[in-house]
């Protein structure tokens, strides 16, 4: 390795998300149909005496750093996994161009980009099931970060189907800035044991398809994540009322709120005029990663 290399750690949006549960152990099971958005954190790695963090970017200072990074966790447990698949340090740079405690699964994305980063270099073949091991002992929501690909999440989340088909559609995020912890959104959540998500329609390949099948589900977290950020229910009440609009919706467990579109020119004019309406907030249009 003489030259940097970069890795994206693409946003996660929930597209619908099902609490269906309550474990023994006090973790909660979910079904969920997932999707990446073309919008992302940035890892560059170089070489170096030793491993390495240093976050920048506009989220830099909500991110944090150091050993407890989830980024750092992810080199230091490839690297107790396979500790000479890697041979020089790594002084990794992690852009965080994402907001933090928002829903879009930021800080696990950020680990499945380091664990693909790591696996790329040296000369072992690395399988993708060997790295979900990993990824697995890192948090729930890893798993599916390392495809990057629309899936369905069930258990904790870290049980992972990759869909082989899905539509081409478009995505517009807003965040209003406000951080949003997950454990305070599950705390005011009234029921814990909710019906399961509606099977998808075999095969998934039209737009209008995925609108009506998301019409029959839900975010069981929305409303205890207005309750708590009251500008969360003003932003999906804006952009379902935005032309072209298939869905509004929050991503998650907060505070992003996702618009669904066909159309890559109305989802950039939507943002152009969410951008106008609150510009203090983060908004991006982007297109939605294909299997």
């Amino acid at each position: 390795m003489a030259d940097p290399i970069a890795e994206a750690a693409p946003a996660k949006v929930n597209l619908a998300l099902h609490v269906t549960g309550r474990r023994a152990d006090g973790y909660h099971e979910l079904e969920s149909l997932v999707v990446f958005a073309g919008v992302a954190d940035d890892l560059i790695a170089s070489p170096a005496a030793s491993d390495s963090l240093r976050v920048t970017g506009p989220f830099a200072d909500a991110a944090g750093g150091g050993d407890t990074n989830l980024v750092s966790r992810a080199v230091a447990a490839f690297r107790s996994r396979w500790p000479g698949h890697v041979e020089s340090g790594l002084a990794i740079e992690l852009r965080k161009n994402l907001p933090v405690a928002a829903g879009l699964g930021g800080g696990s994305a950020d680990a499945a980009a380091a664990l693909r980063l790591m696996a790329a270099l040296g000369d072992e073949s690395i399988s993708r099931s060997e790295l979900s091991g990993i990824a697995r002992e890192l948090g729930a929501d890893v798993p599916s970060c390392l495809g990057s690909r629309p899936c369905e999440l069930r258990g904790v989340g870290e049980i992972v189907t990759p869909l082989r088909r899905f539509p081409a559609c478009h995505l517009v995020l807003v965040n209003p800035l406000v951080p949003v912890v997950t454990a305070d959104v599950f705390r005011r959540l009234e029921s814990r044991k909710n019906p399961p998500m509606p099977a998808l329609p075999q095969p998934l390949t039209r737009p209008a398809q995925l609108g009506i099948w998301l019409a029959e589900t839900r975010n069981d977290l929305e409303l205890p994540a207005i309750s708590m950020v009251g500008a969360i229910g003003e932003l999906i009440e804006r952009m379902a009322g935005i032309d072209g609009c298939m869905l509004a919706r929050m991503s998650g467990s907060g505070g992003t709120v996702f618009g669904l579109f066909g159309s890559g020119a109305q989802a950039h004019q939507a943002a152009h005029d969410l951008r106008a309406r609150w510009p203090g907030y983060w908004v991006a249009a982007a297109p939605v990663i294909l299997p």
